[in-house]
């Protein structure tokens, strides 16, 4: 969709689920549209009706700072919506540059998923190269999970432990095949595909885990995840809100494409027009080896304009704790295990 038709789906969605009352609004009459009417939000916002109705049907562009804001207030926008609002009008709101960097130059966090930049060429995440500097650091924090996140939620890198957690197999030790980029568990068993839940070796060889793909294509997301309903709809949220904050990026649209053609539940949520940080938060595993837990998550912006993220889980209690010791035990055996050698020819 043009930037311009983006705005005014964004304005018109907003605008239906604002409601006179919570506006202050009288209401005088029977009422045929969910929400406020245009002239209605243009009367609060201190525009004319008619350019109101530009903006939402993509015929006006480029509205200033002073109407973005009113818009922002009479819809009550909040944070993440008013920075989504100003991404789709292509302007920096104060205090915020283009990336989600804030006017002091050191990077907000940003939520778990999403896209590709300088670092990854038109969403193709096997192109990426993370650098030595963050793979030692995803070593460095190896008691727990973590994993760098381009803008269009492909899982560049990820420790040990984060292959684990998201249903792929351990990477090898040193002297076994090459590390492998986290894979998903698409068409194989819960764990990689290996017998019993176990690591396949097979699974080594995936293309990189997307999250969004993930969640929507794969059968085993709605296992591994309790709450899917949830994870889809913020997985959505996150997408959305990426794909307005990099319009110039291919990795965030492709994706989107994909889901659109192949999924009804993507469609349906992405038709919500909903947008989301996910900074912070918890969310719940029922794993195949370790049983369900809960862990808490933080999300930080790495530097750089790429829009990638390191996401890093902890354990809020004592039985995600032992859940994450007791998955730990398992990746070191698997990675203690030598691989089988090659048939002879």
């Amino acid at each position: 969709m043009h930037p311009a038709g983006e705005l005014g789906a964004f304005l018109k969605s907003r605008r239906a689920r604002v409601t006179p009352e919570r506006a202050g609004l009288p209401v005088l009459d029977r009422r045929r549209v969910a929400g406020l009417r245009r002239e209605e939000v243009a009367g609060l916002a201190g525009v004319s009706a008619v350019y109101y109705t530009r903006l939402e049907q993509g015929r006006a562009r480029n509205p200033s700072g002073a109407v973005l804001d009113a818009l922002a207030r009479a819809l009550r926008l909040d944070p993440t919506e008013r920075a989504h609002l100003y991404d789709l009008a292509h302007r920096a709101p104060a205090g915020r540059r283009a990336g989600g960097t804030p006017a002091g130059g050191r990077p907000s966090p940003v939520t778990a998923p999403d896209g590709t930049g300088a670092g990854v060429r038109a969403g193709a995440p096997e192109e990426a190269r993370v650098r030595d500097g963050l793979r030692r650091l995803l070593a460095a924090v190896g008691a727990v999970p973590a994993y760098v996140l381009d803008p269009a939620m492909t899982v560049l890198a990820a420790n040990p432990l984060g292959h684990a957690l998201l249903g792929g197999p351990p990477v090898r030790a040193a002297g076994g095949p090459p590390e492998a980029p986290a894979d998903a568990p698409a068409g194989g068993g819960p764990v990689g595909g290996g017998p019993a839940g176990g690591p396949s070796r097979e699974a080594d060889r995936r293309p990189p885990l997307n999250l969004a793909r993930h969640v929507f294509l794969d059968g085993v997301a709605r296992e591994l995840y309790p709450d899917w309903a949830d994870v889809a709809r913020q997985t959505v949220a996150f997408l959305r809100l990426a794909a307005g904050r990099r319009p110039g990026d291919a990795g965030p649209a492709r994706i989107v494409a994909e889901l659109s053609r192949r999924s009804e539940d993507f469609r349906h949520l992405w038709a919500a027009q909903e947008v989301r940080e996910k900074s912070y938060g918890a969310k719940r595993f029922r794993h195949p080896v370790v049983g369900t837990f809960d862990l808490t998550y933080e999300t930080l912006a790495l530097p750089g304009d790429e829009g990638w993220s390191l996401v890093v889980f902890t354990a809020p209690d004592e039985h995600a704790d032992a859940a994450l010791r007791l998955l730990g035990s398992w990746t070191a055996e698997y990675r203690a295990e030598p691989a089988a050698e090659p048939p002879a020819r």
